[in-house]
Order: C-alpha cells, then sequence, then structure tokens
C-alpha cells in the first residue's frame, strides 16, 4: 500500500516552512517513526518520520522549497523492500562515466562529492559516510564533519538506530574532538599562494538564501526598533559576594545535582525580585492598554548554529535554584539540537542576554516584542573599584537594562536595575526577599 507523507501541524500561526533537509531518499527502506526529512520554520525546526515501516518511492519536493500544512512531501510504499543495491544504485554508474573521462577527472570526483554535501534522493545517500552506528550521516552533520576534519566513527550517534546527528558533531567538538586531522599524506593543508591569485571574479562573494529563522530575527529586530521608544540604561556589579557563595557551594551543589551552579540562576533569581518591585518592566502594551503579568516567565536568549532563540522558563518564580539550572540547561540542549517546540519559544513576560560568554563587555540588548524590557550581562572582568576609602581590584560586571519608554519611566529602569544589582551584591536579599 502506498501512504503520503505530508507536512504535519507546526504549531499555532505557522503555516509553511522550507525543507531542510532530506535524511532519507528515493528507494531507501525507513522505520515507522524514523525521521524522513526536516521542515524549518521561523520558529523551530521540525522532524517529519515515517508513518509505518516501507521504502520511499517517490521525493516531490526539493531541499530549500517551501511547503504548507498538509502538503504531501513523498511517497512510502508499505509493502515493497529495498532494492539489493537500494539507494547505492545510482552510484554503480560512476564507473562507466569514470571510464569516459581522463584519470586525474576521476580521481578528483570523489572530493568534489563529499565537499558539495548537497542535494537529495539516492545519490547523496550512497555517499554519506557511516558513523559510529553505522547509518549514513544525514547532510548537516556530514557537512560539519567534513568542515571541521572529524572522524566521524568517534562521534557517539543519539538519532534513531545510533545515527549521528548535527548536535552530536556539536556536542564531540565541544567535548574535545574538535581537532581536525592530518591528512593522510602529510602534506600542507592551505593552497600554495599562486592558487589563491588564481581565483576567478565570480569566487570572491557567494550569495546565500536566509534562513526562515533569520528572516523571523531580522523581522523582529526591525520591528523593536520601529515600535518601541527604546533608551538603555547601565549599571556595574561587583561580583564578588556571588562568586565566593558560587566557589564555596559549586562542589557540594555538583555532588548533589549533578549540574553546575552558574551565575544564569543567580540573574533569574534577581530580575524576578526586581520585577516584582516594577511590575511595568514586566508588562507589555496592547492598543490602548497595558497588561501587566502577575506571572514570570523568563526568556534566556540562547546563540546556536541557526541562529539566536528565546525559550522560556515557565514560572521562574516558583523555581528553586536548582531548577533554574535544570530547565535552562534542558532548554539550551534542546536549542542546539534544534528540538525547541513553539512551546518552548512562545509567551515569555521578560528576557535576559548573556553576552559574556562570548567575551562583550559593553552593549544594548534590543527588546523581544512584545515584551518591555531585557537584561543584558556581560563578561566578568578585575576592574579597580573604590570600597570604604580604599582601592581594590574586583571582579565587576557591566549590566544592560534595554526598555519600552512608552510605558516605563527612567526613573523605574533605573531603580530596577539597581535593584538587580543589590540582590547580586548580597545574594542573601533574595533568600529573605528583601
Amino acid at each position: 500500500m502506498e501512504l503520503d507523507i505530508q507536512v504535519p501541524a507546526m504549531g499555532e500561526s505557522i503555516s509553511e516552512g522550507t525543507i531542510s533537509q532530506w535524511l532519507k531518499g528515493e528507494g531507501d527502506a525507513v522505520s515507522s517513526g524514523e525521521t524522513v526529512v526536516e521542515i524549518e520554520t521561523d520558529k523551530v525546526m521540525v522532524e517529519v518520520p515515517a508513518p509505518e515501516d516501507g521504502v520511499l518511492t517517490s521525493i516531490l519536493v526539493k531541499e530549500g522549497d517551501t511547503v504548507t500544512v498538509g502538503q504531501t512531501l513523498a511517497k512510502l510504499d508499505t509493502e515493497a523492500k529495498a532494492a539489493a543495491g537500494g539507494a547505492k544504485a545510482p552510484a554503480a554508474e560512476k564507473p562507466a562515466q569514470a571510464a569516459e573521462q581522463p584519470a586525474p577527472a576521476a580521481q578528483e570526483q570523489p572530493a568534489q562529492a563529499a565537499a558539495s554535501g548537497g542535494g537529495n534522493g539516492s545519490g547523496a545517500t550512497a555517499q554519506a559516510p557511516a558513523g559510529g552506528g553505522g547509518q549514513p550521516l544525514p547532510p548537516a552533520a556530514r557537512r560539519m564533519v567534513a568542515e571541521h576534519g572529524l572522524d566521524s566513527s568517534t562521534i557517539q550517534g543519539t538519532g534513531v538506530r545510533g545515527q549521528i546527528t548535527k548536535g552530536d558533531v556539536v556536542r564531540h567538538m565541544e567535548q574535545g574532538g574538535g581537532q581536525a586531522q592530518a591528512p593522510a599524506s602529510g602534506g600542507a593543508t592551505m593552497p600554495p599562494p599562486a592558487a589563491a591569485a588564481s581565483r576567478k571574479p565570480g569566487e570572491r562573494e557567494e550569495r546565500v538564501k536566509m534562513t526562515r529563522l533569520r528572516q523571523r530575527i531580522a523581522e523582529r529586530l526591525v520591528q523593536a526598533q520601529q515600535t518601541a521608544a527604546m533608551l538603555t540604561t547601565f549599571n556595574e556589579v561587583d561580583m564578588s559576594a556571588a562568586m565566593a557563595l558560587r566557589s564555596k557551594y559549586k562542589d557540594a551543589f555538583r555532588e548533589k545535582y549533578g549540574v553546575a551552579l552558574g551565575f544564569m540562576s543567580f540573574f533569574t533569581k534577581a530580575c524576578i525580585d526586581a520585577l516584582r518591585a516594577f511590575p511595568a518592566v514586566n508588562a507589555e502594551i496592547d492598543g490602548d492598554e497595558i497588561i501587566y503579568k502577575n506571572f514570570y516567565d523568563i526568556g534566556v536568549a540562547v546563540g546556536t548554529e541557526r541562529g539566536l532563540v528565546v525559550p522560556v522558563v515557565r514560572n521562574a518564580d516558583q523555581l528553586r535554584f536548582i531548577e533554574v539550572e535544570l530547565a535552562i540547561g534542558a532548554l539550551a540542549a534542546k536549542a542546539r539540537d534544534g528540538k525547541l517546540t513553539v512551546d518552548d519559544l512562545s509567551g515569555g513576560t521578560f528576557t535576559i542576554s548573556n553576552g559574556g560568554v562570548y567575551g562583550s563587555m559593553l552593549s544594548t540588548p534590543i527588546l523581544n516584542p512584545p515584551q518591555s524590557g531585557i537584561l543584558g550581562m556581560h563578561n566578568i572582568v578585575q576592574r579597580p573599584m573604590v570600597v570604604d576609602g580604599q582601592v581594590e581590584v574586583r571582579p565587576v560586571m557591566y549590566v544592560a537594562l534595554s526598555y519600552d519608554h512608552r510605558i516605563i519611566d527612567g526613573r523605574e529602569a533605573v531603580q530596577f536595575l539597581v535593584k538587580v544589582k543589590e540582590c547580586i551584591e548580597d545574594p542573601a536579599r533574595m533568600l529573605l526577599e528583601i
């Protein structure tokens, strides 16, 4: 029986998406529930699984095509079996083709095919190198492996039947496995200057279509600039007390809970205290009305390979420090693996952005509409400060609050940031709620 593989419902307000990559090609056998294709929307990456066991008999849309909810993407024959050659059938034609070409061209063909990493269908599947689980690498993971010179057999796959995903490659590199391997020939990896000089004029630039997520980010940033009377106020925070507390208890914290104690939980709790004191910062404008929120869903900006996303920690005021850390860690992992859902990204009453992890000293974060405030954290640097009449070197972080001046007065914005500063410089305030 032949079944249609269709675009599933992708979430509220999402009606279309773009084919990101086919993980299976025509003629490939698939298992029920196995991801066949990934669709990128302006919010999340949607994985489309096979409804039953079978063989893909035809693919109706290409990577990069725009598709709508309910549209048929491919045909699945539940009674057919993969051909003996399977996806490798087209590759069998290559020797005859290569025989008609000079020997040097035939030697270059495999390298060019591996570098391209593009296309769908059976040819791409046949050429995909196998990972540690014996499964062919999907295009995104294959490109990263090729670009960074990695050995796919050393990467632990977490996909279906051990398949290596893009997130697995990122984790492998973060754990120290990203060292490029030396070429087998032992030769230089950089082309000689003469080769660079022979580059064609057209190769000096590359035109790439923006992803849906990048388009959405651009729209929202422009929207924030055009619709809000946005201003930014700054302050500096002495991180000595928070760092001392973290240093004192970090080992016990990790031993008990299995995760590290970071500063995001400190700042999340500090912001909630400040939002309680200045509710306008937790509000939004709807037409000629102000909506005051009596809950605290804190968005945490996360930079990913695809772009910036802001997953939301729900009811953060009701969470303990460990629960905040676990929630942020889980959302960051889902963002990195491209597994965030629309619910993970929806809502949010206030946002925290930590540019310090990239080394930023100072910045003016842009509002995340329709929110009215966003806190920007930055790196911690040893700076001279006057303490009780004496100059001391202290770890200092500059913090910034961007706010919508239509709803928040300058006095409230400054006092909000001062409240955050007081909580971080004296963490006991958060426990005593003073």
